[in-house]
């Protein structure tokens, strides 16, 4: 015999009406509750369980249990029953222990505290820590570097260089340059051991050098292409080379905006003079120790994990072959770089890492 709460109309309040239109709306509700909600707002017109069913694209079994659900506890009824499971063991109290040990105390014997040590510590067992380290994302066993600039034009800087990416000018290209100094051209003393399963790709820790190289790069933030090119040396006379070369490639009415380090070649006369002559290129330094502003450096850290690291030359040309292969198969298919953050954004992240700064050292 069908139960008979499957044909009686919902009777919806205005109060729990506006709950489960208020739950259709959130973002973050969960797609199963926002679905029962559904339920009980079609079924209040009084149509029955196959009707609604059709309506959403479920059963009739479904709908009946949440309109069952709802007409005996209210929208309480649409949540999720607690699930059954042994209580927590571990008390609010060792949750407190063991994060105010670890952000505010070191082991006597390391610089850091691992899981093993801190169950030791704390008298907890070491999953317990490590669910807890887990619940809170803690990693004490990581470490991450950065440097804050100095730079008494710093805020000016990142405006000016954040507003190149996010806003360009018109008719004018923006290009990061920088070099990518001293790139060794490193060849093992013994053959590698190539990939099998099971076992990582072998190669001996020493190897032999066979020159440098280094490469100058301009990175279009616009199109994601990159113009390079490899001297033997990088010097302000290769830098000034360089500048010829993207002289070239860019048509003569477009305006030349280069984002650019404090690298010494960039500032010597011979530049200044070169530059002087040629009105359309404008220079936009980035802030001393602030290299994360210039997009080319993205790039050059893709080319070093692709080509780089772990390439073997026996050679500078072989090395600068490879270089070559790689921009042309890069500029194929280029993809930008987009830049996100706004200044305003980045230099609140820097008033934070200042504030913990000096709250760690006083």
């Amino acid at each position: 015999m069908p139960n008979h709460f499957t044909r009686q109309k919902p009777e919806i309040t205005a109060e729990q009406r506006e709950e489960l239109q208020r739950w259709l709306r959130r973002p973050k509700t969960s797609q199963a509750l926002a679905f029962r909600a559904r339920i009980v707002l079609a079924s209040e017109g009084g149509a029955n369980d196959m009707a609604v069913a059709a309506q959403l694209g479920t059963t009739r079994e479904t709908v009946g249990k949440w309109r069952r659900r709802f007409l005996r506890r209210g929208c309480d009824g649409l949540l999720d029953e607690p699930r059954p499971g042994a209580p927590r063991q571990i008390r609010d109290e060792d949750v407190e222990r063991v994060l105010t040990m670890t952000l505010e105390s070191i082991p006597e014997d390391a610089t850091h505290w691992s899981s093993r040590s801190m169950a030791r510590a704390c008298g907890l067992n070491q999953s317990a820590v490590s669910r807890i380290w887990r619940a809170f994302a803690l990693q004490p066993h990581r470490t991450e570097t950065f440097k804050l600039s100095t730079d008494p034009l710093f805020i000016e800087k990142v405006r000016d260089i954040v507003g190149l990416y996010m806003n360009p000018p018109e008719r004018a290209v923006v290009l990061c340059v920088d070099e990518k100094s001293q790139i060794q051209a490193l060849d093992r003393t013994q053959p590698l051991l190539p990939l099998r399963p099971g076992q990582a790709e072998r190669r001996t820790h020493d190897y032999e050098r066979h020159g440098t190289t280094s490469l100058f790069a301009a990175l279009n933030t616009a199109t994601g292409k990159v113009l390079g090119k490899c001297f033997s040396r990088h010097r302000s006379i290769e830098f000034k080379k360089f500048l010829v070369e993207i002289d070239r490639a860019v048509p003569a009415d477009i305006n030349v905006h280069l984002v650019l380090d404090n690298y010494g070649t960039h500032k010597t006369a011979l530049i200044h003079n070169w530059l002087v002559k040629r009105p359309r290129f404008q220079l936009h330094f980035t802030p001393t120790s602030a290299s994360w502003l210039n997009l080319v450096e993205r790039w050059f850290g893709l080319i070093t994990q692709k080509q780089i690291r772990r390439g073997t030359f026996r050679s500078t040309r072989e090395l600068e072959e490879t270089i070559r292969r790689y921009l042309d198969t890069h500029n194929q298919d280029p993809k930008p770089f987009v830049w996100t953050k706004t200044a305003d954004q980045i230099l609140e992240s820097v008033k934070r890492y200042c504030e913990c700064i000096n709250d760690s050292v006083h």
